[in-house]
């Protein structure tokens, strides 16, 4: 029987490895921490094989992996102080509205002080994750997580990403119920399948038609105009909905919109 296969893969050992990562994975709404983990945890996992294969086709990348850079700490003060419409005054400034730490990410100790190309792609993942979302448009809450981490995923099949995604519309299966045209408000659209889904085909529609992300170093780029660099990375963001960061009128009127 084709049954015989699936004891195989459903076995004890997997079943406990799995739902160790899954319990990490609910628990990211709840802290970012879990998400570092998540990402740790899967260092030396055959998706990160994958991941690294699919970066080392680009030299780019696989000399900024071998490089193993690690940039200074970003200045919030400084960045807003950079002329409006720069990538650097906007990042700095949704990220003071949005009351977030802009080094939120572990240092790279909590990555093995970067000691394999898998623990440095897990770094710089996750140190250049907000950056990804001004460039995006994706919002900085759960409405738009998915989408910004999905492009990780279409780009370089980053595992922590994609463990998420699917875990993401698995616990949303489990709790919908309804169909998404009967649920009267965007937190409770958010917490479906069909939002999800939605999301996480527009962020890995926008990571298939964009430029390699991953080499670029964003601590260089801080003083050029967004809308330049998006246009050379071949970013369209996502311009408006619960989904974008560019609707919330409390940043729009910060970046003086």
């Amino acid at each position: 029987m084709g049954f015989r296969y699936l004891n195989g893969l459903a076995s004890r050992e997997n079943l406990d490895a799995f739902l160790g990562l899954m319990d990490l994975a609910a628990g990211a709404g709840d802290s970012a921490d879990n998400v570092f983990e998540l990402t740790h945890r899967l260092r030396a996992s055959k998706p990160m094989q994958l991941c690294l294969k699919r970066l080392a086709q680009h030299p780019a990348s696989q000399a900024l992996i071998e490089r193993r850079y690690v940039g200074a700490p970003y200045d919030s003060a400084a960045l807003r102080a950079l002329p409006a419409g720069t990538l650097g005054h906007t990042y700095g400034t949704v990220m003071a509205v949005m009351g977030y730490d802009i080094n939120f990410f572990p240092k790279p100790d909590f990555f093995a002080s970067l000691e394999t190309d898998a623990d440095y792609v897990n770094y710089r993942a996750t140190a250049t994750h907000d950056l990804h979302h001004i460039l995006s448009g994706f919002s900085l809450n759960n409405y738009g997580e998915l989408g910004v981490i999905s492009i990780s995923v279409a780009q370089f099949s980053h595992p922590g990403s994609a463990f998420l995604d699917l875990m993401s519309l698995l616990l949303s299966w489990f709790r919908t119920d309804t169909p998404i045209d009967q649920l009267e408000t965007i937190q409770e659209q958010a917490r479906s399948a069909s939002y999800a889904y939605k999301l996480i085909g527009n962020g890995l529609e926008m990571g298939l038609n964009a430029q390699p992300l991953f080499p670029v170093i964003w601590e260089e780029r801080m003083e050029q105009n967004l809308d330049d660099l998006r246009a050379e990375l071949g970013i369209v963001p996502a311009p408006d909905g619960p989904w974008s960061w560019a609707s919330n009128p409390e940043i729009r009127q910060a970046l003086g919109w």
